[in-house]
């Protein structure tokens, strides 16, 4: 019995099912690697809930992998499960996974490439011919019209009509573009033909419809071992993994994908009236997000579906009538709600399981443990988590996340916190792709457990490691995983790179991230005295080497050596006892500021810096850009240094609103701008001003208009408007009772007798 199917058909499954239930085999044959017959007793377990996948790799290459997924709606599943539920032996039949991964573009298991090779010629859909065949211009339609909403009295009729089809096109086609079907197929005939020396003709085979003509026809057993000789061949291991709804879609890229999965699954598990309980489903969604649904439209959206059924002469109403009801009933016309329908109903976020008795690298067992003891579920639909590092549960996790991030399985992915900007606090996103099974298996080569892993790994990558930032982002890498045993090798490797690299952008560009690393001391209890040695010595060299090599720069390296800027002066003040670097740097923008051979917008962004930090009074700061706005001075330079003075999210538009003589200087340096040189200047003053807030641009446009005023003229000293000449200290420590509580409230461990001032920095608050 030849039971030829569709991948992933709830109609198919149910037909598989009633056809095995009338014949029950002795035996069934199902389409898959051979190398799995070891563990499909685990398909019966109770813990295994589809969607899951096989999952082979080669045992010396864990990234050469491929799978094979099954659904609670997949034919070969139901058929796996009738056997194992009836007694019946069930067997794969397809290709073994050996050869299958020893090819030079493994694929998905069930032989469905993305890409056709060269030599095959264009590949046929067999679905599509048919459906073009019967009139219909969708093929997802004619298979849901004749298959999927329809049932047969005889469940062996429509799989003999099935094969009479296929057995068509393979006389029109042949192998259709998949040559590499040909191979398969040899391998099949022949365990079906070991199969029925053993258990006589009671047999049933489970496969892809397209394959059932080749294995009926007539060929020798010799003939089919010749098309197998010789085929590459490397050592696998199998396991079943969870999948995901999401994955089993066309659009994931999966070669047997379907478009609405989420929907087939629906069509199999509702035992009767499938359209009514969908629309019920579909109200239930959009009312949890704030739509408001009624019974009258869930009952008016079923008549309208089956209306537009029987208009389109189907059978029931599919996926297309529902939708075109939900749209017109529950979503106003609008696709916007439509949209949120078919992504969590149609395809859906499902993630299967599997039982713990399923085989799986050390490691993966060694991550199954901590994500059930940290209550780190992984779960297909992503999801945020904030974490206060204080509590000890949260850095275990984070700790954890980071570790896996070093060991490439991308489970968690940090994100802005919307809180407290403190080390303390960290925002994760978490989504496991089935893929990531994939990556636990590769880094399973560099430790038994997640956090030796860890370690080998950033050991190995400091030793191969040859440019100073890669060595820089590794070491905060392992201070945020908590990989101590790691450090001393990193650290030895940072040290070597920082005393060869002579390069400053290269310093600024490690700066950052060594300084970022230091903070981590105060909750994460490191040890980074090490490490501040390093960074001090890199300082020390920026410092010396910037402002040569900040001269003469073209736009794009001064752009690049602006932000350089930026990241170091925010590094800085992080460092242990940075009171004289900070005075030596200083010193450094004093030089850049007032250096003519270097580029207006470091020169700009110099000068901005030292007046927010006090180091410049607003006359000199009004005499530089004087200087850099004056008639003598090439508009593109002058443009430049503007950009680098008030550009950006610096808040250099609400510093123009305040100090009018620096916006009449400005003002006046562009209206002397001749046309031609207006043309070249006009994009990036337009970059400069189009990050400032709408509210910023709008009253920089009422100030130009109205004109300077008289005061804001003959000011020299004056202080910002609004503002006093000097702090008023008495009534600035009248916040500081306040924020002793807030600080004794948020922080359990504070001394009541800290100084709030002292605390605020002490908690980077």
């Amino acid at each position: 019995m030849f039971l030829g199917v569709r991948h992933h058909g709830p109609g198919s499954a149910r037909a598989v099912e009633g056809a095995l239930e009338v014949r029950r085999p002795a035996v069934v044959l199902v389409e898959g690697p051979p190398e799995a017959d070891g563990i499909l007793a685990l398909a019966g377990d109770d813990g295994m809930r589809p969607p899951v996948a096989l999952l082979g790799h080669a045992v010396d290459d864990p990234g050469r992998a491929a799978f094979w997924p099954f659904a609670e709606f997949s034919p070969e599943w139901v058929a796996i499960r009738w056997a194992l539920a009836h007694g019946a032996a069930v067997r794969f039949i397809d290709l073994p996974a050996a050869h299958t991964l020893a090819a030079t573009d493994p694929t998905w298991g069930d032989g469905e490439e993305d890409e056709p090779e060269a030599d095959q010629g264009l590949r046929i859909d067999p679905i599509g011919e048919l459906a073009r065949a019967a009139g219909y211009d969708d093929p997802e339609r004619w298979w849901e019209d004749t298959v999927e909403l329809r049932g047969a009295a005889d469940p062996i009729a429509p799989f003999e009509a099935l094969a009479d089809a296929m057995g068509a096109l393979r006389e029109a086609y042949g192998h259709g573009g998949h040559a590499r079907d040909l191979v398969r197929e040899a391998y099949m005939r022949l365990q079906l033909r070991a199969a029925r020396k053993e258990f006589g003709d009671d047999v049933a085979v489970v496969c892809g419809a397209w394959h059932v003509p080749a294995l009926t026809r007539a060929t020798t057993a010799t003939a089919d071992r010749a098309l197998l000789k010789g085929l590459p061949k490397v050592k696998t291991e199998m396991t079943w993994v969870p999948w995901t709804h999401r994955r089993l879609a066309r659009r994931s890229g999966y070669g047997a994908g379907i478009d609405a999965p989420g929907w087939y699954a629906h069509l199999f598990a509702a035992p009767d009236r499938p359209i009514e309980r969908w629309m019920t489903k579909v109200a239930g969604l959009l009312r949890a997000e704030d739509t408001f649904v009624s019974s009258a439209h869930v009952i008016e959206a079923v008549r309208l579906a089956e209306t537009l059924a029987a208009m389109r002469g189907r059978p029931l109403a599919g996926l297309g009538e529902t939708t075109d009801a939900v749209r017109a009933v529950m979503c106003d016309g609008s696709d916007l709600p439509l949209d949120l329908v078919r992504d969590r109903l149609v395809v859906g976020d499902v993630l299967g399981e599997v039982p713990d008795t399923a085989p799986a690298v050390p490691l993966q067992r060694d991550l199954a443990r901590l994500q059930r003891s940290l209550r780190l579920k992984p779960e297909a639909q992503e999801r945020a988590l904030e974490l206060d590092l204080r509590k000890e549960n949260d850095a275990t996790r984070s700790r954890l996340l980071h570790r896996l991030r070093l060991l490439g399985v991308d489970w968690g992915t940090p994100v802005a916190g919307r809180g407290s900007t403190g080390t303390f606090q960290e925002s994760w996103r978490l989504r496991w792709q089935p893929e990531l099974h994939v990556r636990v298996a590769e880094a399973g080569v560099w430790g038994t457990t997640v956090g030796s892993a860890a370690v080998a790994k950033a050991e190995a990558r400091a030793l191969e490691a040859t440019a100073l930032a890669d060595v820089t982002a590794l070491a905060e890498q392992c201070l945020l995983a908590g990989l101590g045993a790691a450090l001393p090798v990193v650290m030895t490797a940072l040290a070597d790179r920082a005393a060869l690299d002579t390069d400053v952008a290269h310093l600024a560009q490690a700066l950052p991230a060594l300084a970022r690393s230091l903070r981590y001391g105060d909750v994460r209890a490191t040890d980074t005295a090490a490490l501040g040695e390093v960074a001090a010595g890199l300082a020390e060299r920026i410092c010396v080497g910037l402002p040569p090599a900040c001269a003469g720069l073209d736009t794009d390296a001064a752009a690049e050596m602006r932000g350089h800027l930026d990241a170091v002066h925010g590094a800085l003040p992080l460092l242990p006892d940075a009171t004289g670097t900070l005075t030596r740097w200083t010193g450094v923008l004093h030089g850049l500021s007032a250096r003519d051979s270097v580029p207006g917008t470091i020169r700009g962004r110099a000068a901005r810096i030292l007046l927010d930090e006090g180091r410049l009074d607003e006359g000199e700061a009004a005499r530089l850009m004087g200087l850099a706005l004056s008639p003598g001075t090439p508009p593109a330079d002058a443009a430049a240094w503007i950009e680098g003075f008030v550009g950006g999210a610096s808040g250099g538009g609400m510093l123009l609103v305040h100090d009018e003589r620096l916006l009449a200087l400005v003002d006046a340096w562009l209206t002397s701008v001749s046309a031609d040189a207006f043309t070249d200047v006009l994009p990036l003053l337009r970059r400069t001003f189009s990050a400032y807030e709408p509210g910023v641009r709008r009253t920089l446009g009422e100030l130009v208009a109205r004109g300077p005023s008289a005061s804001a003229a003959r000011r020299t000293d004056a202080v910002l408007p609004g503002f006093g000449a000097t702090l008023d200290e008495e009534r600035a420590d009248g916040v500081l009772p306040l924020l002793t509580l807030i600080l004794r409230a948020t922080d359990p461990e504070t001394d009541p007798e800290t100084d709030p001032k002292t605390h605020l920095v002490g908690a980077d608050r």
